[in-house]
């Protein structure tokens, strides 16, 4: 008969953290991404934006139209500042969320570690045990047979 795992309640909920920790990074890492993008759609609006600006600087701006230009260009600029600072907080998260899974991952493997552990010794007094009832069984065949 073979012993139970006396700390089987806490390897599962290791587990159930562990999971709950690579779902939550996950997810972080899911903002993280769109942040980045955001920033990137920003950067590459500003970009075609000026561009614009270029072509119609070229062919002849009034004064005003040139200020709405610039203007517009100021809160793109604003906008891809506050983006940088959200893409820097994602990041942040981001590295707690996976300092926060490594954790976890390490509680769990502690514990997992030692429950390999008693299944080797609980294996092992198993096959003792079946070789012991193996050779007590040969020697009986063999008493018999003299």
């Amino acid at each position: 008969m073979t012993e139970k795992f006396s700390l089987q309640p806490l390897l599962n909920i290791m587990q159930e953290r562990s999971d709950e920790a690579t779902r939550k990074l996950g997810k972080l890492i899911a903002a993280e991404n769109n942040e980045k993008s955001r920033l990137q759609m920003l950067e590459n609006y500003r970009l075609e934006y000026s561009q614009n600006l270029i072509k119609a600087a070229q062919n002849g701006l009034s004064p005003i139209t040139m200020a709405n230009y610039q203007d517009f260009l100021a809160r793109i600029d604003e906008a891809i500042e506050s983006q940088k600072k959200a893409v820097v907080r994602s990041k942040n998260n981001s590295e707690l969320g996976k300092q926060e899974w490594q954790k976890q991952n390490t509680k769990l493997k502690a514990i997992s570690t030692l429950a390999d552990r008693h299944q080797q010794r609980m294996q092992k007094m198993t096959n003792k045990r079946e070789q012991k009832l193996l050779d007590e069984f040969a020697n009986r065949k063999a008493a018999a047979k003299e």
